[in-house]
Formats: structure tokens, sequence, C-alpha cells
């Protein structure tokens, strides 16, 4: 009966909210909130961007965030994509905005649409198409009528199709917000004067396009009315808009950082991520929106940067596979239950703070009818005890304590009552055993790729070019190659080996081959450091030697004034250097280019040309080599990936569709790095480091939907040299489950209820649940109750232990799919009096 009244009121609340945006509703603001139908809002939002992610994903990864609380679903429109081509337009597939959005509504949350339509994002060109950059006369991001003039219409576009569609809040639909332009307030003032009007002009043009609904800029301080400047960062709890009318707002809040080739991975605490938004609810926000919530892949050649990696984990609450990151999601999922609790006081009235001591604050909600609300905030990283209202209360450094009712703590930031998992990939051969009991040439098959000129549209040019101009961007590649007559008794003939090849380019990697064998490679450093400069031994022979430099880019430039004319490719100087001080300058010749690769006009992506060799001497360690398999993929419906280990720098197809450049043999640094950072304090990109000297990526996602149940084909271009026989499969799985809860822990937030005193000293419990729906939790790898230490998968026994501390779990929990056991000396008896006990377990679920 219980239950069919819980179905009974879940329908009627989901229905009710349907109907509140299948009609048309108000969204208008003050100096305190979003309105929406003249209600004041605390909203929570979250970044999903459709096209790092693929349409069968997007249902579950909306209802997954709309379980950890989100309200809004944020995402950029990506113009390149969409209009990759002048006037020809794509939104099929992950670039189907129009669905994207329809799904967001169906599961009853709003959408927070970000036009831009410049986007940064790390993603390619800043989401602006290459075409762009081919308009006579045009200037980027500031007052230049041609860029205008194109901004303008494909903003228009887009806002046409919403309306279209009926996707306003205006029109009842879920959009609540737009925005124009992106972060231009952190480069603006490269632009002069211009960048005022620029600006001003972009509020007007959005305006002027009348959806209905507020349209913000972030970073911009000198948004004009009635755009809301809001804020971007790790902390927005001090950020003030720039008029007292409008609310305080925040767009991005990073729950991570991106992750460079090259570079080691970064991770945010949990502990600070949630302390950060805490703060800014604290001090009068009302509008929250994590940066990302979901991050995804960069799929093809999305990534910018340069040197951004097919991951776009960014160590959000739902990974790049699309499930959930605990303790991450759990946590924040409380807090903000935590602060929908205090949603009524917090719209209604302004906050009043009050210091507690140094780098300690009160914060205090009151509202007419009686009802309050409070935040107390230690700034500091030790632990502190304050008096707040006669009450007594432990901070936990760098925390913040919610108090929906003035005087119970429901939840601190600090103290983390949810499950962490473990995540663990199980690793299997690509290609059956059947099949490796065949010769290799039945599994693989290559065709190699001309070393230089091969294709008919080459052309030359004297002197050398920049790529991006020469390429327009439709593909990685350029080759730039040159002939040259050395006599015979020239000084670079007297010890070959001694001769010097000294290139410069602007970036980002080059490959140089002399007489058709590869001589070296160079690659820059960073995004902010892509020029290469390479000095490679060769050796040249008597009359005609070949010179061929293949530059290649690892996506372009996407953030910074005039990010646009940072160019890439060989700009020279190219010389041959003599051992007796002789330089020959080459850069001033006639050089042939070719844009591109011969396998990319042939097809090869595809997987269906007839030049396909197999044979049993497989070509491994080489470079410039297409590589061909069939597979089946592994069984189930776990998050698949390929493993590419063994392999150098490349891109790879499944069935066609590229699953993004990979680059295993591009190593992190060796220093820096902490498997147990410390969240107090300050966070920044650099703080918390893991994968130290390791590859930066070695997996990549491979899309369940993308796959057949058998026969797929897999494309590998290797430039460098690899062994594609090493490479396999990695299944995304859960490993162990864990929790570590204290004595001094608050109730679970569901449990929250002033008026259960009961309940509440009944003392803080400890939950666990399996996460996939067929799963109980089959055995426990460790229980402890008294003064455990460690980490999940690393927890050890303290100097006090309860005895029967495993067998009441192992009652509690084996066989089920969850369970439920009070963390107090009532449950496990007192191992050791006076000391402040917890309880931490690991469990497996199968």
């Amino acid at each position: 009966m219980m239950r069919g009244r819980e179905i009974l009121a879940v329908s009627v609340l989901f229905f009710g909210f349907l109907a509140t945006i299948s009609f048309a509703a108000s969204v208008t603001y003050d100096h305190r909130a979003l309105l929406i139908d003249g209600k004041r809002r605390v909203l929570i939002s979250g970044s999903i961007h459709y096209p790092r992610s693929t349409p069968e994903m997007w249902p579950d990864l909306i209802q997954k965030s709309k379980d950890g609380g989100l309200d809004v679903i944020e995402t950029y429109v990506f113009w390149n994509v969409h209009e990759p081509v002048r006037n020809q337009f794509n939104f099929e597939g992950r670039y189907d905005l129009v669905k994207f959005v329809k799904l967001v509504a169906e599961a009853g949350l709003y959408v927070h649409l970000r036009i831009g339509p410049y986007v940064c994002a790390e993603w390619n060109y800043g989401g602006f198409p290459l075409w762009l950059h081919f308009i006579p006369g045009i200037k980027f991001r500031t007052d230049n009528e041609p860029f205008k003039a194109e901004m303008q219409r494909f903003t228009a576009k887009i806002v046409d199709m919403m309306k279209q569609e009926k996707l306003y809040a205006s029109q009842g639909g879920p959009i609540i917000l737009s925005q124009i332009e992106n972060e231009y307030g952190n480069i603006d003032s490269a632009f002069g004067p211009a960048a005022k009007t620029y600006i001003n002009w972009a509020a007007k043009m959005a305006v002027s396009l009348d959806t209905g609904v507020p349209w913000v800029m972030c970073q911009q301080p000198d948004a004009p009315d009635p755009i809301i400047n809001t804020c971007n960062g790790f902390y927005c709890d001090q950020f003030t808009p720039n008029s007292n009318n409008k609310p305080k707002m925040w767009t991005e809040n990073w729950s991570g950082w991106f992750l460079s080739f090259g570079g080691a991975v970064p991770y945010r605490p949990v502990e600070d991520l949630a302390f950060a938004v805490a703060r800014f609810f604290q001090l009068g926000g009302t509008f929250q929106n994590y940066y990302m919530y979901h991050g995804g892949t960069n799929f093809g050649r999305t990534s910018g940067g340069p040197f951004i990696s097919t991951s776009y984990d960014y160590d959000a609450p739902l990974d790049e596979y699309g499930l959930l990151r605990q303790p991450k999601w759990g946590h924040l999922k409380d807090v903000h239950k935590a602060i929908k609790l205090c949603e009524e006081a917090l719209i209604a009235t302004e906050p009043t703070t009050t210091s507690l001591g140094p780098n300690l604050e009160a914060t205090v909600y009151k509202t007419g009818s009686g009802s309050c609300s409070a935040f107390l905030a230690n700034v500091d990283t030790s632990d502190k005890t304050v008096t707040f209202n006669g009450n007594s209360y432990n901070l936990p450094a760098w925390s913040v304590s919610i108090l929906p009712d003035c005087k119970n703590v429901v939840l601190n930031t600090a103290k983390v009552n949810s499950v962490t998992v473990i995540p663990s990939f199980t690793h299997q051969s690509l290609v059956s055993d059947v099949a490796y009991s065949k010769a290799v040439s039945s599994v693989w098959s290559w065709i190699k790729e001309p070393v230089g000129i091969s294709k008919k549209d080459a052309f030359v040019k004297s002197g050398l070019l920049e790529q991006i101009n020469t390429t327009a961007d439709k593909s990685d590649s350029l080759w730039y190659s040159l002939s040259t007559n050395i006599k015979g008794n020239e000084p670079f003939l007297e010890d070959g080996s001694q001769t010097i090849l000294h290139v410069d380019s602007l970036g980002h990697v080059l490959h140089v081959f002399v007489n058709g064998k590869l001589a070296g490679s160079g690659a820059g450093e960073s995004s902010g450091n892509a020029k290469v400069s390479v000095d490679i031994p060769i050796t040249v022979v008597p009359g005609k030697n070949t010179i061929d430099l293949l530059s290649l880019t690892v996506g372009l430039y996407n953030y910074g004034a005039f990010y646009d004319l940072i160019g890439a490719g060989v700009t020279g100087p190219v010389k041959l250097k003599g051992q007796n001080g002789t330089t020959v300058d080459l850069s001033s010749q006639q050089w042939t280019y070719q844009i591109g690769l011969k396998g990319e006009e042939l097809g090869l992506p595809s997987g269906s040309s007839s030049q396909w060799i197999s044979q049993p001497n497989l070509p491994t360690n080489q470079p410039l080599i297409w590589y061909k398999t069939n597979f089946d993929p592994p069984a189930g419906n776990d998050p698949i990936a390929i493993d590419f280990t063994g392999m150098g720098k490349g891109e790879a197809w499944v069935n066609g569709q590229s699953i993004g450049r990979y680059w295993p043999t591009n190593v992190s640094p060796n220093s820096g790095c902490t498997d147990s950072c410390n969240y107090r304090g300050a966070y920044n990109s650099n703080k918390c480091l893991k994968n130290c000297a390791k590859p930066s990526q070695t997996l990549y996602h491979v899309p369940r939907s993308w796959v057949k149940s058998s026969g797929n084909t897999l494309v590998l271009f290797e430039e460098v040299g690899g062994d594609p026989t090493k490479i396999g499969f990695a299944i995304r799985k859960v490993g162990s489950l864990c929790s570590h809860v204290s004595e001094s822990h608050p109730l679970p937030v569901d449990m929250w209820n002033t008026d259960s005193e009961a309940l509440k000293k009944s003392g803080p419990i400890l939950s666990l649940e399996c996460p996939h729906p067929n799963q109980v939790i089959s055995s426990i790898k460790f229980a402890s109750f008294g003064t455990p230490h460690g980490t999940c998968g690393t927890f050890s026994h303290g100097q006090c232990s309860s005895s029967s501390a495993l067998s009441i779990v192992q009652k509690a929990c084996v066989g089920s799919k969850s369970c439920s056991i009070g963390v107090s000396i009532n449950t496990f008896g007192d191992p050791c009096r006076g000391v402040k006990k917890s309880l931490a377990v690991e469990v497996s679920c199968t």
C-alpha cells in the first residue's frame, strides 16, 4: 500500500512538473534569483555537451543528472560541427541539438543554452568553423562588420530553430537562459575600445532575438543591462554582479580540469568542490553550474588546444563513460538536498554574515514567517570549534556546515557520507582466441602510407607555407617536399653523419624523412609552447636528395585574444648545416605541398578499400602505416574502451567513425603527482595530479552504440610506429564499493526531519548499495569499527577495533542489493572508551 502511495506521489510530482514546463512560463530575474512564473528559484545546473557523447547515452546521462539533484542542464552550441561548410548545416546524430534539448525537457529539467557562438571548451578552434577565417576583412570577436554579420546569422539561426520547436520557456519549453559571447572579459583589453562597442552590440543583438528568457555573459564585468554577468572559476563566493538588480550566478564551477597529451591527470577532491558550492550559496548565490557534470569524449578531430587529449573526463560527477564517479556524485547529491532544504529562506531574504573568529563565518537567512537557515564556514586549514546561537559546533578545516533550521547540522561539506567506488578495467584481447590461433595475417591487414607526395592535387610554391591557411584544417597533415641536388664536392658529403638538418616549425608535431626514410621527429611541449625546433643528423648522397617534412596539428588553438592568428606548420627556416660551418638555407626554394594523406583520399578510415594487404609478415614499429582488423565487442553492456598501449601516435576509427587521436607514447612528467591530495586550502589546476611518468592516455572510449554484435572494423593510422597486435579491449567495471563514516557525521540527508529528535539521537548511518540493478553484495573485503585508517582499497585496522564488526556487517549486507548500519557503540559495542570512532567497510558486488 505504501509503495502504491509512493508511486502515486511520484506520478503527481512528475506530471505536475511536466505541466509547469509544457505551458508558457515567464522567466525573469531580480537581485536575488531567477524568477520562473514570478517565483524565485534556487537552481543547480550541470554541463553536458551533446557532441561529446552519443544520442544513445543522452537519456541515461540526463536521468543520472536529475537523480543527482540537478534542475538544469547547460550546454554550449558548437558552430563548427553544425556549419562545417558555409550555409551547409548538420544537426544529425551527435549534433542533434533539438533532440538533446527535448530529452532534457522529457526528464523534467530546464536548459541553459550557451550559444556563444565562441565556446572555448578546449574544442577545436574554439568552436568557430575554419571557413570563417577566410572571409575577406574579418577579425574575430571585435567590432568588425564581417564577423558580426556571421555571428548574428548563426545565433539567429539557433534561436529560430529553438523557437520553431517551441523550446523556450516563454513558449512552454525547457530553455530558461541563453548565453551570448563567452569569457570575453578575460581578453577584451587586447581589442582596445572596439571591445566595448562589440560587447554592447552583441548584447543588443541577442536581446533583439526576443527569446522571452534572460541572456547572460560570463566573465564580463561590463555586461550591459539587461544581460546578467556571471562568474566562472573554482570559487565564486566572492563574486558580485555589476548591478544590484542582477542575481549572483555561477556558470562554470570547474569540477576538475582538462587533460592534455603530455600532462598528468588532474582531479579535484569532492570535499573542496562541495565547500565551493556551499560557500557560494551561503553568500547569496542562487544559480550554480558544474563544468563539467559529464565531460565525455573528444571524438574525431574535435579536441582543441593544441594537445587536448581525446578524453574530456574532467573528473566530473559522471565519468567519461557515463558512470557515477563516487563519492563525488553522491556527496554532491547530498549537498544539493541540503541546500534545497534551505531554499525557502534563501529566496525570501538577504543573507546576514557575521564573524565567529578568524576565517570563521556564520551566515543566516531568516524570513518574516520565522523560517531560518544558516551556514557555518571554516575557511581555515585547521579544524575549529565555534559557538553559534548558544550551541557548540565542530567545523573541520575548509568546510561549511549547513543548518536548515539554524540549529541542527544536516551536512558538513568535509564529511562525506556517500559510497566510494573504485572503478576497474578488465582487459581482454581485441580478437578472439580462434583468430589468434591462426596466422597474424588473418587478424590484421595493412597499407603503407607513401612518404611525401602521392596525390594528384599536390601543388608547388616558392617558400614555406603556414599550415592552417593551407589546409583549412581539412586534415591534420600537410606534406612539405623538396628535391635538392648536392654536388660531389660539397662539404655535406665529407661526413654524412655530421650533416644536420635544422627545421623550425610553429608546431605541433613534425616528422622528417630524408630519401624516404624517417630521420627524426619533434613535438611541441604544450599548448603554451607548441613550437617545434629540431636538429637532426642526416645522411645525404651525391646528386638528388629528397626531404619530406610531415607536419601535423593536434587540435587548433581555442583560447586567447587573436588565437585564430596563431599559425602552425613549418614556417622555417629549414637549413642544412655541414660540420665545417657551411649552411644552406632551403626555406625559399620551390616546395611541393600535399594536403592530407593518400589514405584519407582513398577512404581507408572506412576500411572498405580493396588495397589492404594480408600477409604473414605484418610490418610493425614502422612509420606511416594503416592497419585494419575485424572484431566482436566484449559481451554485456559495460562501457568499453580500447587500450592503445603498444602504439605510437595516430587516429583510430570504429566502423568508419573516428574515436579520436591516440598518443600513448606521450608521457606525463615524472613529478608533481599525489594520490591523496589535501583538499584543505585553495584549489588550482596543478594542485591535485595523478598518473605521473605514465602515458597521459592509454584508454579510448568506444561507444556501445557504435559497435555491432559481430563483424566490426577497426582502422588505425599509425604515424611513428607501433605494434597493433598488442592493443586490446578494456571493459569499465565497478571494483570495490566502500564507505567510511564517523560517529561525528550527521545523519544521511534523506533522513532529515526537524521533528524527529529520536532519529537524530540514533547517530549516523553507513549505507552501501550496488550500482547495477541485478547485483548483490557478495563479500565483505574489510570491516572495522574503531580507528581504521586508509582509503578505499587500502583500509587497515587501527589500534582500536571491534572484534564483532566483520560478522555484523556480513549479516547486514551479504546477499542484499543494499544495506544500512548504524555507526555507534549501540551496534558494535565500545572497543575503546573516550575515543572518537568510525566504521570503514569495503565490499564486492556481483
